[in-house]
């Protein structure tokens, strides 16, 4: 017993300049979390702890507040001041170099860590090449011995999101080979890809503007332009998962081998999910139908679907599913072409 007690002695000193240099929250239940405060967002406070890593914490529970190092806070009329926080009697107090600023909990807009200021700041007025983030995948595979086949796939999507917009590009394509009558022959080759904006018209509307351009050698499709927009709605939007929903209008001009062009005014509606399973798993999926004005009855839908785990920061294993379907094809194709690869996904951001 002499000896614990020896040992809590001596590893109090080791363990007082972290306690001391930590920030620590106080919740109406009487709980006290301690750690670095990230930010204040919205209606929610961010911590990062040491024991169960980000928390996040209804700002409405919160009734004290103290740092160890300066902060951000914006306050009522939306005045920043930087400094060290306190709390006494249910206001924040700031110990600003100007002099301390205080105002209760509740009217507190915003508070902010360095970091976060800085990325709030970069968000403001960001360059056209900035805050771009996305990822690669590539998968190969192949078979050698009394068949020979070979299929490469690559895909990119990069995303640049800021305050009130949000600008996406994506590209998918896939090659295969097999040796047939001992001649090599290509058994599929697509290219899909586009451009999609949407602007920010409320707090939970949005316009949707998109441009899509499709090749299928094997369903002797030459080039698919398709130039539509409309509006969106977010469903869901949290830390976790996102739901939109969306509808509008398009142009699609299709040019087959056959020779066959169609022009077409269509309508769109569907949805894009994404859904976090953990830290390190994801979900996304996207879901697209375009019903034909032009010619009645026909339609065509776009379906895809990926799942990714995170390995380590930048390198990913990802399974990806890409559907196309045409109620009408041309003569003698099938009404579906399915693209599904997976291999290793090198994730980037700037």
């Amino acid at each position: 017993m002499r000896f614990r007690n020896w040992a809590r002695l001596l590893t109090l000193p080791c363990l007082l300049p972290l306690l001391l240099m930590a920030d620590q929250v106080t919740l109406k239940n009487g709980d006290r979390i301690t750690g670095q405060i990230v930010k204040k967002d919205g209606d929610k406070l961010t911590m990062n702890s040491e024991i169960v890593g980000e928390v996040s914490i209804p700002w409405s529970a919160v009734t004290s507040i103290t740092s160890s190092e300066p902060l951000l806070v914006v306050l009522p009329g939306g005045k920043p001041v930087s400094g060290v926080l306190s709390t006494s009697d249910g206001k924040l107090q700031v110990a600003a170099p100007s002099g301390t600023e205080t105002a209760p909990l509740a009217d507190v807009s915003a508070v902010r860590n360095g970091d976060e200021q800085k990325q709030w700041e970069r968000l403001q007025h960001p360059r056209l090449l900035d805050l771009w983030a996305g990822y690669v995948d590539v998968g190969y595979s192949l078979v050698r011995g009394n068949a020979e086949t070979s299929t490469l796939s690559t895909t990119f999507n990069a995303a640049r999101i800021t305050r009130t917009d949000k600008t996406m590009l994506q590209f998918n394509e896939i090659y295969a080979t097999a040796l047939i009558s001992g001649q090599s022959a290509a058994t599929a080759q697509a290219v899909r890809g586009g451009l999609d904006y949407n602007r920010d018209v409320g707090p939970r509307l949005f316009v949707d503007l998109f441009n899509q351009y499709e090749y299928d050698k094997f369903q002797d499709l030459d080039l698919r332009v398709v130039v539509g927009g409309g509006f969106g709605f977010k469903a869901i939007n949290s830390a976790r998962s996102h739901l939109d929903l969306t509808g509008g209008l398009d142009y699609d001009r299709a040019q087959f081998s056959t020779p066959l062009t169609t022009n077409s005014a269509e309508g769109y509606f569907g949805d894009d999910w994404s859904y976090k399973l953990s830290g390190a798993s994801s979900l996304t999926q996207s879901f697209r139908v375009f019903p034909n004005f032009t010619t009645g009855g026909e339609y065509r839908m776009n379906f895809d679907f990926g799942a990714a785990t995170r390995l380590k920061k930048w390198l990913s294993w990802q399974v990806t599913a890409s559907d196309r379907f045409l109620s009408d094809p041309v003569p003698g194709r099938k009404k579906n072409d399915l693209l599904l690869t997976t291999g290793f996904r090198v994730s980037f951001a700037r």
